[in-house]
């Protein structure tokens, strides 16, 4: 049986505001209003009150730890179960303090529709403009605003319709709408429950109460209705079974399901469906934990996420994202932090920080290299592993983060999307092998290298490629061909052939080149690399690692090329087939100082491998 009730519609609402606002105030009053406290309990906190010698104040039903009522401020946040005639609730009580604001952003995190309010004495504060960014960054739309302790500025219209304004316009310049604005008073109960007709002082007031404003919040769809996210929290052995434990986020999951799990993507099927002290069934739905055991024994752990194959997660060594930063030291690019999204664990650094944004006053700046106390940050995250997740727009469970500094939770952000990097993070350490350079020259008779073909297609860069590796393989020589269209079938598959996608290609072939290369094997990579600079940039790659590079230019004029057409691509991009072609609608920048030349016009297949091997040779060569 599912968690949630047949036909429950449950809502989670987080109450926020300026410190000493009244938000514990206003909950307590609320639960006494409507009859919902349990038996006894206001009776046990007014004795409790008069053996300490204090006030009674309607905060300390919501205040659970003994420090808060010392201090007499909320550090950290408190969920009650409340019922209303139409549903049942969570509320969060959340604290204001800027000191504690991080366990604000905890509580909101969980929220589907958010109390904000501001007292009318002392109208809206830094805290109030920071709580309502926070709501904006973690996707809150439903926010109604509570003007509280109208009692103090003698119910005065005037006082009132100032804040909303002022207010209402600082929430659309974030993208937020409020519902509605309510006057109130926490302490005396006027608008709460009671409609404001029996206060007097607010006979000018038309809108809903606080309770029925509450009942017009939409709840949000079932969860089992979204698609199946299960994070694996732990991986019991009992004899030959292992159990993953994890808790269903959301939709559903039965026996005979195939899981697909992230990071990696390996399947399996669902063999059972284990609970502790429960019936055993077949099906498990959100909101349940519970214990999984797979058909197949494939290699999971905690961290990973169970999907089903046509609901995949993304997985990416980079997430962008939109981040509030709470930490003491600034958030600056370069430095490590740990990501905890969902069950996951990953080391990451700051790639880039697009843009900042003040939270109090709004003031929004461009790329930095560092994120203060109290900025949220647009900026891409690098990881030194794989992560799975969702934009939070799509799940909010597997799309919402944490961002820790040290031992401190110092940032929590929603992920926007994923991008490819083209450059190594620069904080990444080279794997150095045991087996020296030097011994697999030996071992092979001769050094690794890079042949880079480069020219128009129909140019003859395959054909010479071929018949360069079939002689370098008689003459002994440890060759591969990396041919271009090869790559596009598996590691490359992923691209288009758009410009930046082709720059990508290009650095994953340079990449791949330049391993091979390193386990002394002559690499002979044709593809047609139409860009000056990403030939460079492969060249200035093997420069680094120390492996030649030999860069030859097949060279034959545009009309041969398509006189040739061996493929037939020349015609399909005349009769517009075929988008962004080279050499018809999208350019190729000749090589400015190739190492070689080859005029296939002019030359033969034989006579072109025989330039190669002239330059190539001597550079691979052991010297003695």
């Amino acid at each position: 049986m599912s968690a949630f009730a047949e036909g429950e519609r449950q809502l989670r609402i987080v109450i926020v505001g300026h410190v000493d606002h009244g938000k514990s105030t206003f909950v307590g009053r609320l639960l006494h209003d409507t009859g919902s406290l349990p038996e006894g309990k206001l009776e046990a906190i007014q004795a409790s009150c008069r053996r300490r010698g204090v006030d009674f104040e309607f905060a300390f039903l919501m205040d659970a730890l003994q420090s808060e009522r010392d201090q007499n401020i909320t550090i950290d946040t408190a969920q009650i179960w409340f019922r209303t005639p139409k549903r049942q609730y969570v509320i969060i009580d959340a604290p204001g303090h800027k000191e504690f604001i991080k366990n604000m952003v905890t509580g909101a995190a969980q929220a589907d529709a958010a109390f904000l309010l501001i007292a009318a004495n002392e109208g809206v504060q830094e805290q109030s403009r920071r709580h309502g960014t926070l709501l904006s960054l973690l996707g809150i739309r439903q926010v109604a605003v509570l003007v509280n302790k109208m009692d103090l500025v003698g119910y005065d219209r005037g006082v009132f319709e100032g804040i909303e304004r002022e207010y209402r316009a600082f929430l659309k310049g974030l993208g937020v709408e409020p519902m509605a604005f309510l006057p109130m008073s926490a302490r005396g109960g006027a608008n709460v429950a009671a409609p404001a007709s029996g206060e007097p002082g607010l006979g000018w007031y038309r809108g809903p109460t606080v309770l029925e404003q509450l009942d017009r919040f939409e709840a949000p769809a079932p969860p089992t209705e979204a698609a199946l996210r299960f994070p694996v929290q732990d991986v019991y052995r009992f004899d030959a079974r292992r159990i993953l434990a994890g808790r269903v986020e959301s939709g559903s999951v039965k026996v005979g399901d195939e899981l697909v799990f992230w990071p990696g993507g390996k399947r399996s099927r669902v063999a059972s469906i284990e609970r502790w002290s429960a019936p055993e069934s077949t099906s498990a739905a959100a909101g349940e934990s519970v214990g999984l055991t797979l058909t197949e024994q494939i290699f999971v752990e905690r961290g990973h996420i169970a999907t089903r194959a046509e609901t995949p997660l993304i997985q990416s060594h980079e997430v962008h994202a939109r981040v509030f930063w709470l930490g003491k030291r600034p958030l600056e690019t370069g430095r490590r932090y740990k990501l905890k999204l969902a069950t996951q664990e990953a080391e990451v650094q700051v790639k880039e920080v697009r843009s900042t944004l003040d939270s109090g006053s709004l003031e929004s700046r461009g790329p930095s290299s560092a994120v203060q106390r109290n900025e949220v940050a647009d900026l891409v995250l690098a990881t030194r592993v794989p992560v799975a997740f969702d934009n939070h727009d799509a799940c909010a469970a597997t799309g919402r983060f944490v961002l820790v500094d040290g031992n401190d939770m110092a940032g929590g952000g929603v992920v926007i999307g994923h991008a490819y990097a083209e450059h190594a993070s620069t904080d990444l350490h080279y794997n150095t092998a045991s087996v020296s350079a030097p011994e697999r020259w030996a071992l092979k008779g001769h050094r690794g290298a890079v042949v880079w073909f480069t020219g128009l297609s129909g140019s003859g860069k395959s054909t010479i490629a071929n018949a360069l590796e079939r002689e370098l393989t008689l003459r002994q020589v440890h060759c591969y061909q990396l041919d271009g269209d090869n790559l596009r079938f598996g590691l490359n598959r992923d691209l288009a052939f758009g410009d930046a996608d082709r720059r990508e290609n290009i650095r994953r072939a340079a990449e791949v080149a330049l391993l091979f290369a390193d386990s002394a094997t002559v690499v002979v990579a044709s593809l047609i690399s139409p860009f000056r600079e990403d030939r460079q940039r492969a060249r200035a790659l093997a420069r680094e690692r120390g492996v030649p590079f030999l860069e030859v230019f097949v060279d034959a004029p545009l009309e041969v090329c398509e006189g040739r057409d061996p493929k037939g691509l020349y015609a399909k991009a005349r009769r517009g087939e075929i988008a962004r072609f080279t050499g018809i609608d999208s350019p190729y920048e000749p090589p400015e100082e190739p190492e070689v030349v080859l005029r296939t016009a002019q030359s033969g297949v034989q006579a072109c491998v025989a330039q190669v091997l002239d330059a190539l040779l001597p550079e691979v060569r052991l010297r003695r």
